[in-house]
């Protein structure tokens, strides 16, 4: 069986490199769509403590305009 022709030491260190190079974008894809997702997951945390919030204004019967003096009273 015939073999191909062989590569010269810098063909193969080329072709390695841009094996490299492609690794490097599909991680930078990744890591791109994983800080898409933390950034989503954030804000979602953050609208579940609103809401938790919101619920116990409710339960106490205040307002938002009486939660804010509360604050910034105990500020003063």
């Amino acid at each position: 069986m015939a073999r191909g022709v062989r590569k010269s030491p810098a063909e193969k260190l080329q072709a390695e490199l841009e094996e490299v190079q492609a690794a490097i974008a599909q991680y930078q894809d990744c890591l791109k769509t994983m800080r898409e997702k933390e950034k989503n997951l954030c804000e979602q945390i953050q609208m579940e403590q609103f809401k938790a919030v919101s619920e116990m204004l409710k339960e106490r019967e205040m307002t938002m305009e009486d939660l804010k003096e509360l604050l910034a009273s105990e500020n003063s």
